[in-house]
């Protein structure tokens, strides 16, 4: 399969997805293709990205996309431009629920916890999960607004919610905690500021959360499939009507 494309005579709407070689990524730049886009499936390691691509067919296109690479992010950015010209969507998917140094999931909850959670861990996962999200964003931003109908889905969680985790009666509120957690309510607060900011320009930013899925982020532990868990991130993505800054999940609306 050809793996660049030439802006010549683009029609169809351009996507940029970010950790998009395995999970919810994929399945979203999968479901995307069968929409009609051409989606530029983000991957830190090119070669899986490759993969990725070829196992979806026409219209998807593997980048090798880093998003706390600068380096990496300028790069994408450039070949977008030289390539597509233009970017109507950008899903930043790409997260981490940890560094690595844990080898469990009741390792990971222990060490969320505010009293104790390492300063080093939380540094690592809001390099990736916040500020890799508003780099990638800021990077992108020049293409998405040669667009008709930009469209920026942060995908979110629950979990980031301060309304649902300041009710004692949500199931998830013990997981509430310094590292994964923080990102994504940090992560709501950034796609809230560009919701505004951006408004006027008729760019829509929202958050989408997928629901409790099954992907490496959580060891497979979660109750839904991939494709179950896309559902409510690619109807995000694909709405060009509704109102900017809104927060979603798999049965509508969610609490900042």
């Amino acid at each position: 399969m050809e793996h660049t494309i030439k802006s010549s005579s683009i029609s169809q709407p351009i996507a940029l997805v970010t950790g998009a070689n395995k999970g919810l990524g994929e399945q979203v730049t999968k479901e995307l293709v069968s929409n009609g886009y051409l989606v530029l499936l983000g991957s830190r390691n090119f070669d899986n990205g490759k993969k990725a691509a070829e196992n979806i067919g026409e219209g998807a296109y593997p980048i090798q996309l880093d998003v706390t690479d600068a380096k990496s992010i300028n790069a994408a950015a450039e070949r977008i431009t030289n390539e597509f010209g233009r970017l109507d969507l950008l899903v930043n998917n790409a997260a981490i629920a940890q560094s690595g140094r844990y080898s469990s999931v009741p390792e990971i909850l222990e060490a969320s916890k505010a009293s104790t959670a390492s300063l080093d861990e939380i540094r690592i996962l809001f390099e990736t999960n916040v500020f890799g999200v508003l780099a990638v964003t800021q990077a992108m931003l020049p293409l998405i607004r040669l667009s008709a109908s930009g469209r920026i889905v942060n995908i979110s969680s629950a979990l980031g919610s301060l309304t649902l985790n300041s009710d004692p009666n949500f199931p998830y509120r013990p997981y509430f905690g310094a590292t994964y957690p923080a990102t994504k309510t940090a992560l709501n607060a950034l796609t809230l500021a560009m919701a505004i900011e951006l408004e006027e320009e008729g760019i829509k930013v929202r958050a989408a959360s997928p629901g409790f899925t099954a992907t490496a982020i959580n060891d497979f532990m979660g109750t839904d499939t991939v494709e179950v868990g896309a559902r409510a991130l690619v109807l995000a993505a694909l709405d060009v009507d509704s109102p900017t800054g809104s927060f979603t999940g798999p049965d509508g609306p969610l609490p900042w």
